[in-house]
């Protein structure tokens, strides 16, 4: 039995985050409900796709769910969903706030029709301030929240996005835990919970754990920004026929190191005697060990790295990933034969939950369970 089975999430959202976030409750064993409407999710049509309304990007964040569709413009659909929401723990979406009343789908009217509901919004900004009700997208808040900047402090050439949607994503997984706190919540007191979880509050919050720094004290004793992770020497290493990634952290890691290449001497210099000089010599020590590591080649390299108990690994294409031997010893990809596409392949839920990985299930088609979810809300509101 999965943590949340017998939790049913009613999943109003759009795109990535809202649906990262309740495909994980889904993983967990939630029954999670996708209200689309007739149109579909957007991502339905958003990358490649061997069926209409099955795109990668649907694909990628929405298994193990069910579909119904309404149009909540429909005062009939729209007591559908309030007959749905009156047999659910949890609702979920990613609404700009003004559309919400007029769709009738704010806060105090769900709490109406189900007091101990979680009722969770996810949006651009806190609500309370000037920002609230702006439209946002990842790369807007990777902008706004300082990822850029850091970027371009990192390579001293120009701002630019992490190859990836991490604004989404990572606020998917700050509502996953937003969410589970009220669950506790509704478990141990039996009420509901009204949550909102802010895309720009939350990857500032992400940015600055390391990046406070100096602006940590008052007043103020250092620039902002951690010098580690800005170095420009903080990258992938050349060696003799590559490139690869080392990470000696601790004074033994480093100590061994520079007497196991035949650099004695940088152990006596001060610049490397602790973690505090290696922090304030960041850009010095990194690019010694850059220059160190150019004279041996990748496998040479692993297996003296490996010796020393030193951290370091070649560098994976997105392509390695699925030949990987850990993750196939493990069992993280999972395969699942559907009658429409085919063969698809997944990643598989990172979390284990007794020793099993849960299994995952194809995303819905659209409205896919519309008639067995509405017979379902029939027998549960007899």
């Amino acid at each position: 039995m999965l943590p949340l089975e017998g939790i049913k999430v009613v999943d109003l959202c759009n795109v990535v985050m809202g649906p990262y976030a309740t495909q994980i409750l889904a993983e967990y064993g939630a029954d999670v409900i996708k209200v689309e409407p007739p149109g579909g999710d957007d991502s339905r049509r958003t990358g490649l796709a061997l069926e209409e309304n099955m795109a990668t990007l649907f694909l990628g964040v929405n298994r193990g769910k069910r579909s119904i569709v309404l149009d909540l413009k429909s005062p009939a659909d729209l007591a559908k969903l309030y007959a749905l929401i009156r047999t659910s723990d949890v609702l979920v979406h990613n609404i700009r706030p003004q559309k919400l009343q007029a769709l009738g789908i704010d806060a105090q009217t769900i709490c109406e029709q189900n007091p101990t509901i979680i009722y969770t919004s996810l949006t651009g900004f806190g609500q309370n301030g000037p920002y609230g009700g702006r439209p946002a997208y990842d790369d807007v808040i990777q902008g706004m929240s300082g990822l850029a900047s850091l970027s371009q402090r990192h390579n001293q050439e120009k701002p630019f996005y992490l190859p990836t949607i991490v604004a989404d994503k990572t606020v998917g997984l700050q509502a996953v835990g937003a969410i589970l706190a009220a669950v506790v919540k509704k478990e141990r007191l039996g009420v509901g919970s009204v949550v909102e979880v802010p895309m720009f509050e939350s990857m500032v919050a992400y940015a600055l754990v390391e990046h406070m720094y100096g602006a940590t004290f008052s007043p103020q004793t250092g620039a902002m920004g951690y010098p580690r992770a800005l170095s420009a020497w903080r990258k992938p290493f050349a060696t003799r026929d590559g490139y690869i990634c080392v990470m000696p952290y601790t004074d033994k890691h480093w100590n061994d190191l520079l007497l196991a290449s035949g650099n004695a001497q940088l152990v006596q210099d001060q610049r490397f005697q602790s973690i505090a000089a290696r922090s304030e010599h960041t850009s010095f020590v990194y690019e010694k060990l850059g220059e160190i590591l150019t004279q041996k080649t990748n496998a040479e390299w692993l297996v003296l790295l490996e010796d020393l108990q030193v951290p370091a690994a070649n560098i994976n294409e997105p392509e390695d990933l699925l030949q990987d031997p850990h993750l196939q010893a493990v069992g993280f990809f999972q395969h699942i034969k559907d009658e429409s596409m085919g063969s698809l392949c997944f990643p598989g839920t990172p979390v284990l939950f007794d020793g099993a990985r849960p299994y995952n299930r194809v995303p819905p088609r659209l409205g896919q369970h519309t008639e067995e979810i509405l017979s379902e809300i029939a027998i549960e509101s007899t």
